[in-house]
């Protein structure tokens, strides 16, 4: 741990250095600071619309450490998200992970409370005074929620910003996803979780890193070039700070996407329906917004722990740490609602195949991760370098996109009770 006075991130621009002292990603002090002053005060993702089509219907999750209820109400269809704790003695109401319901009992002493929260029956009613009032103790609303096309977060914090000045620039490119399937998106059923033994900021890096992925990635690149892919153009695209913190990189890969890239891997049965994608994204859009939908690749991260993979398929994954060197990763599929049988299979296969924690590329980063921390406690090398590109127009391959994060992690943890105050 450094000097309590020193700064933890060195940003140089004149002589382009950029550097993150090692502690960020070890000190018990800061993942204590991170938990309030990140996690407790910034737009959280909660979960997509789609998830919750019909009244009554309800999810739970596990958001910044604290277990909500994601329910759309069975008589008004309004969303509510609701702390998943008794009001009478703490226990979790909600202990189902999905489903559809018109009360939810809790287990321990039957209190029961609807879909808009209001506690609405408990056994012995006559054994309270007057002074309890059965309306003073319904579920806890969390303190803000609010959705951007589809896509609900929540805020513990009453005083934060709007969601959409939050979201700053990351708006354009979650319009780019979204209207790429013409507003008809929804989360598939199930989800993938599991965890990495590394500080949750090197996920946030990795994510948005484009000079590992051909390295890294080498399998998965001589697989796409075994199925006769071009692979000699490798990655080609830009880098970009999005503000609050959010970035991304946008950029040309060689593999085919969904939306609405045809490449030979896919099978030459997926050809016309692919290309009549294409073509309707031509009509509605044009040539230009077109060709960025169907042929670019998106890797967004919004701060600080959400991301969303437009490539070879879309994923929403979400990650939490429970210790300065472990976090828990979910992640779910996002899919147009109305493409065919075959499209569907294809891309759950595109999906598993490079995005799935058993497939040919997140096996390689959780590996890598690990690594990273456990060579963080070899010792006798302080600074973390994320410079590269620092003087020129940022590329895909360069660090702009990470260094706008850790920018943004600085700004959090410098607050007047923060631990670079």
């Amino acid at each position: 741990m450094p000097d309590p006075q020193a700064h933890l991130i060195i940003d140089d621009v004149d002589n382009g250095v950029f550097r993150v002292h090692r502690s960020t990603m070890t000190s018990p002090e800061i993942y204590a600071a991170e938990q309030d002053l990140i996690f407790n005060r910034c737009w959280l993702y909660l979960g997509h619309e789609s998830e919750l089509r019909q009244p009554g219907d309800f999810v739970r999750r596990n958001v910044g450490g604290r277990p909500l209820i994601f329910v759309r109400s069975a008589t008004s269809g309004e969303i509510h998200a609701f702390h998943n704790t008794c009001t009478h003695r703490g226990a979790v109401v909600c202990r189902l992970d999905s489903g559809n319901s018109k009360v939810f009992q809790c287990f321990y002493h039957a209190w029961s409370f609807d879909t808009n929260g209001r506690l609405v029956g408990l056994p012995d009613r006559k054994a309270y005074g007057p002074g309890f009032k059965m309306e003073e103790m319904g579920l806890r609303p969390v303190a803000r929620v609010d959705s951007y096309r589809g896509f609900f977060f929540v805020c513990f914090d009453p005083n934060v910003e709007p969601l959409v000045d939050y979201l700053a620039g990351a708006v354009h490119y979650l319009d780019l996803i979204v209207d790429g399937a013409g507003d008809d998106w929804e989360v598939l059923r199930g989800s993938n979780q599991y965890s990495i033994k590394a500080n949750w900021k090197l996920l946030a890096e990795n994510s948005m890193d484009g000079y590992h992925a051909l390295p890294t990635h080498d399998t998965y690149i001589k697989y796409l070039s075994s199925m006769g892919v071009d692979v000699s153009g490798g990655l080609s695209g830009t880098g970009r700070a999005l503000g609050n913190g959010h970035a991304i990189i946008e950029y040309r890969g060689p593999w085919g996407r969904p939306i609405a890239k045809w490449k030979n891997h896919f099978g030459s049965d997926t050809r016309a329906e692919i290309d009549e994608k294409r073509e309707w994204l031509r009509k509605n859009y044009g040539d230009e917004r077109s060709e960025i939908m169907a042929d670019y690749n998106r890797n967004l991260v919004i701060f600080p722990n959400l991301v969303i993979n437009d490539i070879q398929s879309v994923t929403v994954r979400t990650f939490f740490p429970t210790s300065p060197d472990y976090m828990e990763i979910s992640a779910w599929h996002l899919a147009p609602a109305s493409e065919s049988p075959r499209a569907r299979a294809l891309r759950l296969e595109s999906f598993l195949s490079f995005l799935g924690p058993g497939g040919l590329a997140t096996p390689d980063d959780v590996e890598a991760l690990e690594s990273c921390q456990s060579g963080f406690r070899s010792g006798g090398v302080e600074w973390n370098d994320i410079s590269r590109g620092m003087l020129r127009d940022p590329q895909s391959v360069d660090e702009e996109q990470m260094r706008a994060f850790w920018r943004r992690w600085r700004d959090a943890v410098s607050l007047p009770d923060g631990v670079l105050a």
